[in-house]
């Protein structure tokens, strides 16, 4: 997986001299360019781990980077309105994510995001206790973190 991701930065930098356009919109085209040429060229080995993941990592930027600013949004509409919108409290979370990176990353994407905060995983390793301003059905809560941040690092983790 090393190698197809240096191949395809060396491919961007080639891209990105070529056309003598030094700006990063053009290094992601570039970078986007020289996937689907590597994907092309290296045929037989399309089911390659590099191919099935990159875009899962990008998907996965992009939805940490929605749920940060919609969490983000609602404390700043929290702070600046005169009514108490908040139901704190603190759920513990069961996990499926088992290695101590997939729980330390899940973890600290979970204290990033404005209104949660990791506190505490048990002596077992199968719950990870999570403060939060906004719970209102714990179920739901617990339901989105699965299916949210928990599923999608796992994809590209295992």
């Amino acid at each position: 997986m090393k190698n197809r991701f240096l191949s395809n930065i060396l491919l961007t930098f080639i891209w990105v001299a070529l056309t003598g356009d030094f700006t990063l919109s053009n290094f992601f085209f570039g970078f986007l360019l020289s996937f689907f040429v590597l994907k092309m060229v290296i045929s037989g080995e399309s089911r390659a781990k590099y191919f099935r993941i990159a875009p899962k990592v990008v998907a996965f930027i992009f939805y940490f980077f929605k749920e940060l600013v919609k969490a983000n949004l609602q404390v700043a509409f929290e702070v600046m309105t005169p009514r108490f919108q908040m139901t704190p409290g603190i759920v513990g979370f069961p996990l499926e994510a088992s290695s101590d990176i997939e729980i330390s990353i899940l973890a600290n994407l979970i204290s990033l995001t404005p209104g949660t905060l990791s506190l505490d995983v048990s002596d077992d390793r199968k719950v990870l206790y999570v403060h939060s301003m906004y719970i209102k059905d714990r179920e739901s809560f617990i339901a989105g973190l699965k299916n949210g941040f928990e599923k999608r690092l796992l994809e590209i983790l295992r």
